[in-house]
């Protein structure tokens, strides 16, 4: 998964959930984390941080990311 793909993900889950999302990302994380998932508990760590992001109004999930 890309970057890209990651950021239209969190924006798809911000869409659907509102900032339930941001909950639902959150308990993912801790959930993969105490089954010993670590990849998929980072790839929802990711996604909390992207949704953190856009109810901020720091990311704008349709335009291109830019990553230093």
């Amino acid at each position: 998964m890309r970057t890209g793909d990651l950021c239209l993900l969190a924006a798809d889950l911000a869409t659907e959930h509102g900032t339930g999302a941001i909950l639902i990302a959150r308990q993912a994380t801790a959930s993969f984390e105490l089954a010993g998932e670590t990849e998929r508990a980072i790839v929802w760590q990711s996604l909390s941080v992207l949704l953190d992001d856009i109810f901020a109004q720091r990311l704008d999930p349709g335009a291109p990311i830019v990553i230093h």
